[in-house]
């Protein structure tokens, strides 16, 4: 199998054949399991957070960030949904990992599941692109399966693609997790690819005590319905226990492109700008050069996602295919012989209030 010839088909958009996808998987599947749920690297280093199927921002990012090999970098997980080429995206990634194993690193996000691909877009791609009989969403999901859970960067910066849990104190229990399969819907490894930092209202100094008594600093229920958001003092906790100095994690919409949290002990890196190809956000990749000197490089969307956007209000096909992705056929998206709609725009706050209120899980997954 040439590695180098897929990477060509792929940076190029191509989609690979399913045989191809299949042994890419396998391949893939043998490397990852030899690591451990906590891989080891050292700076330099560039962090990327969400990608959801963004490719041509994914490609931004190699044109911004350094291409592979001469740039190495750890994806925080979020590769596929809501975007529109989740298959050349994650096929990227997989063909990258094999080629330059050292060079690329991905951490399993809460999207790469069965259930959640389920319902925000991939699986529906996967059929659309490679055809109701493929099995290509199978080898990839069973792919998912593999991808590890966490990473230390020079001994003392903790990656995640969500956040801390109350079933985990310490990395070493981290470790021995089983991570080769579904994510379940509680306990530890739910809550590594689902928390969320919280920070709290209340102001340290002459009110320390207060500060640190209150319910928001422990971990509480996420509004999300699976994980837990937690505060500044499990924070101070994990971090000292553990001989840790900070946490990146990804998981969450920034208009900015990235949030710092707790006087920056914890730091949101989001990777996908203009989100969905309409929430308007800046997106970030954090360029690590050693363990004190960083940089956020902020970016917006490729040139490609304003042509897509921009297509879609007047091509009513584009419109039915969008439409599929985010949320599936529509009865009051249709006209009375079944073609779509020519006023749907999926791209309209109305049209996104009324499916994200439809949906199990929250909006911004």
């Amino acid at each position: 199998m040439e590695l180098d010839k897929c990477l060509e088909s792929l940076y190029q958009g191509k989609l690979l054949p399913e045989v191809v996808v299949k042994a890419l998987c396998y391949k893939s599947k043998e490397m990852l399991i030899h690591e451990s749920n906590v891989v080891h690297i050292q700076t330099p280093v560039t962090v990327v957070g969400d990608i959801h199927g963004q490719f041509h921002d994914m490609l931004e990012i190699f044109q911004i960030g350094g291409p592979v090999p001469d740039t190495n970098y750890l994806f925080l997980g979020d590769y596929v949904d809501r975007g529109l080429y989740s298959v050349e995206t994650i096929m990227l990634l997989i063909v990258l990992k094999l080629r330059y194993p050292h060079r690329i690193h991905l951490l399993r996000g809460n999207h790469e599941s069965r259930q959640i691909t389920q319902s925000y877009g991939f699986y529906t791609e996967c059929l659309n692109k490679y055809g109701e009989n493929s099995k290509v969403w199978h080898y990839l999901t069973d792919f998912f399966d593999y991808l590890v859970l966490c990473c230390i960067i020079d001994d003392e910066i903790f990656c995640v693609h969500g956040g801390l849990s109350p079933n985990v104190q310490t990395i070493d229990q981290i470790k021995i997790i089983d991570r080769f399969r579904e994510i379940p819907h509680d306990g530890a490894m739910a809550d590594l690819v689902w928390s969320d930092p919280e920070e709290s209202n209340a102001e340290n100094g002459n009110h320390r005590e207060e500060f640190y008594s209150e319910s928001s600093q422990h971990f509480q229920v996420s509004p999300r319905g699976a994980g837990y958001t937690f505060g500044r003092c499990v924070v101070e906790k994990f971090l000292h226990t553990n001989d840790m100095a900070r946490i990146y994690r990804a998981h969450q919409l920034c208009n900015e492109g990235f949030q710092v949290y707790f006087n920056g002990l914890v730091t949101t890196v989001w990777s996908a700008p203009n989100y969905c190809y309409r929430c308007g956000n800046k997106a970030s990749i954090l360029e690590l050069y050693s363990k004190g000197d960083f940089y956020f490089n902020v970016f917006e969307e490729a040139p490609e996602n304003k042509l897509l956007n921009e297509n879609s209000q007047s091509n009513v096909t584009n419109n039915k295919v969008l439409s599929d992705y985010f949320e599936g056929d529509s009865s009051d998206s249709l006209t009375a012989d079944g073609s779509p709609s020519s006023e749907l725009d999926v791209f309209s706050d109305a049209y996104q209030a009324k499916s994200a209120s439809s949906r199990r899980v929250e909006y911004f997954l």
